[in-house]
């Protein structure tokens, strides 16, 4: 059985970012949620690892940035490198905002190590965090898996999700509108890293 989340980024630390430089659709994800955004938006990245390139690229576009991640190094390292957003440590299973608190929830694969009960309970509570007409970015690795042991980056976790067509149906049953979606291939920069098929979905509130 895979450990936790934290223990997993914690060793981790700029080395998963590194590994993950390379992943230009995230950016790409990005820069589209900027065009949607109004000015000086409230944006929460959930699991916001190192800062960057999330956090980073919705700073330098003038909006209110807060990152909430469970691991306690990744927090120290993205609070040094993006100065210009608010970071916490936070387990997402029991984080909590007021209604309609923001303009956009970012959640780049931050749902992987949790149980799919837990990834409902979650996205549940997205869908009330956010404002109307507000956007869900989120990202993961879709498969029809559950309490899957498995290694990411060479280190064994138990991961869960569900294939994309699940993630849209139940995004719409939460009452988001699915405006965006694709899934794209990727290979990590790490020795031990495996390729990887990402989905890309974006949803917004009414």
């Amino acid at each position: 059985m895979g450990v936790s989340a934290a223990e997993v980024f914690d060793a981790l630390g700029n080395d998963y970012e590194k590994a993950y430089a390379g992943h230009t659709v995230q950016r790409e994800e990005v820069d589209w949620l900027l065009t949607q955004l109004p000015d000086a938006a409230r944006v929460l990245d959930v699991g916001c690892g190192t800062g960057r390139p999330t956090a980073e690229l919705l700073v330098a576009a003038g909006h209110d940035v807060t990152g909430c991640d469970v691991s306690p190094a990744m927090i120290e390292i993205a609070r040094a490198q993006v100065p210009g957003a608010r970071f916490e440590v936070a387990d997402l299973r029991t984080l909590s905002y007021p209604a309609e608190s923001w303009n956009a929830v970012v959640v780049f694969f931050s749902l992987l190590q949790l149980t799919r009960a837990e990834i409902d309970a979650t996205l549940t509570k997205f869908v009330e965090w956010l404002a109307p007409g507000g956007c869900l970015l989120l990202a993961t690795v879709p498969a029809d898996v559950e309490g899957l042991d498995a290694y990411f980056l060479g280190r064994a976790v138990t991961v869960s999700s569900y294939p994309p067509e699940e993630f849209q149906r139940r995004l719409t049953d939460a009452g988001l509108e699915v405006v965006r979606e694709r899934v794209v291939e990727f290979l990590a920069d790490h020795p031990e890293a495996q390729p990887e098929h990402d989905l890309f979905v974006a949803a917004r509130k009414p």
